[in-house]
């Protein structure tokens, strides 16, 4: 059956300050209309939307559906990136094989008995950073004096990249994030990364330490500068991702404190972090594929060609797999919920490799904030906490704290 909806989505959609903790309305209301929906892209260019639980596993896992950017029909959300991308694409943009032989190549540091044995090292980091943040005052802002440096400092760490330039690679990271910034600007910033990563690369591969810039750039097949390639994708989506989990999942939990009392138990952290992964989801502008050969897909044909925007957001607001007792429960935060099954992550052969890692700061930081600061609250009136808008992975810009 193939169907035609008279009715496209706007990607990326505006935010509704109303409801911040989920994704934007219009994305809601597509899902509502069904499962695929055509969407308008900033450049004039449209798509499908897929909203739907199992038509996003299907686009994210069938490899009918392609994450190539090189594709010229390839939607994307910055209007002329394309060449930008095609010159450079990571791993997060290539098929198999290419796609599985850069990917094995960091494997093995995100890998759970590799990251279980972090633990230590990650709590020494959230606890020093707390002393930092309470020591002899009663108010903070968490997004810069917790949420950003913990995870910073971890995949600093891990890649080998000097924490005291965290300014200028954060910096570098929201124009590459900003879903406002011109192709001149993303160039220049990607450039600015790729220069002072080579440079790094070339460096360790004379004095090699143990950290995965130093594995990378001791390989014959890669040069400094493809090292650094995939040393950008790893250190931007190391910290940013994370820092906003744990500022977003903090502004919620202060807004629902009888939740917040769950991580009181440490058997109950690992699943709360998968419920608020699920209700919060957020890289709410999607993930981009194309279509290989005609696909049936929720009632509608995709054409060979046609690009689709894998709704995570949505996905993971599917009241036929999360749906609770009654009307809307889906919507709701219930830390006790089994959500295992969320796609936060993605999903397929390019689910994002560092979870192990994201899940394990995401339980140490938020339970111990909490175990920490039990008195913790928001601070300021109503209003004060400012939202990201204007990045591809949504979050906080401030979140004024008191305790």
């Amino acid at each position: 059956m193939t169907s035609t909806p008279t009715t496209a989505v706007p990607i990326p959609a505006p935010h509704s300050a109303a409801c911040p903790f989920g994704p934007p309305p219009a994305y809601t209301e597509a899902a509502g209309a069904g499962p695929l929906t055509r969407a308008d892209l900033p450049g004039g260019e449209s798509c499908w939307l897929a909203t739907g639980y199992a038509e996003v596993r299907t686009v994210l896992s069938d490899r009918r559906f392609s994450a190539d950017a090189r594709h010229p029909n390839f939607p994307l959300l910055v209007p002329g990136i394309r060449k930008l991308i095609t010159e450079n694409p990571s791993f997060l943009r290539l098929d198999d094989p290419e796609h599985a032989r850069l990917r094995r190549m960091v494997t093995g540091d995100f890998l759970v008995k590799r990251v279980e044995a972090m633990r230590p090292a990650v709590q020494r980091i959230v606890d020093d950073a707390l002393d930092r943040m309470t020591e002899g005052r009663t108010e903070a802002d968490l997004v810069p004096d917790f949420a950003l440096p913990v995870p910073s400092l971890v995949i600093c760490l891990l890649l080998g990249v000097p924490y005291e330039d965290r300014e200028f690679f954060q910096g570098v990271s929201r124009t590459l994030l900003n879903n406002t910034s011109t192709p001149e600007q993303l160039s220049a910033a990607q450039d600015e990364m790729l220069d002072y990563l080579s440079e790094l690369a070339a460096r360790k591969r004379e004095q090699p330490e143990d950290d995965i810039l130093s594995r990378l750039a001791a390989r014959d097949d890669l040069t400094p500068r493809d090292a650094a390639g995939t040393g950008i994708l790893l250190l931007i989506a190391g910290h940013e991702t994370t820092a906003n989990m744990i500022s977003l999942s903090t502004a919620l939990l202060l807004d629902r404190p009888e939740q917040a009392a769950r991580l009181a138990d440490p058997a109950a952290v690992p699943g709360a972090v998968e419920e608020l992964l699920r209700h919060l989801t957020i890289v709410h502008t999607g993930l981009p594929r194309v279509a290989l050969e005609d696909v049936e897909l929720g009632g509608t044909t995709v054409r060979a060609g046609e690009g689709v925007i894998a709704m995570i957001s949505t996905a993971n607001r599917d009241g036929t797999v999360f749906g609770g007792s009654g009307p809307g429960q889906v919507d709701e935060l219930d830390l006790d919920r089994d959500a295992r099954r969320h796609m936060a992550f993605g999903f397929g052969v390019h689910q994002c490799l560092g979870q192990p890692l994201a899940r394990a700061e995401l339980q140490i930081a938020l339970a111990t904030l909490f175990r920490r600061l039990p008195g913790l609250r928001p601070a300021g009136p109503p209003g004060t906490a400012a939202f990201r808008t204007d990045s591809f992975i949504y979050g906080m810009r401030s979140l004024p704290v008191t305790w």
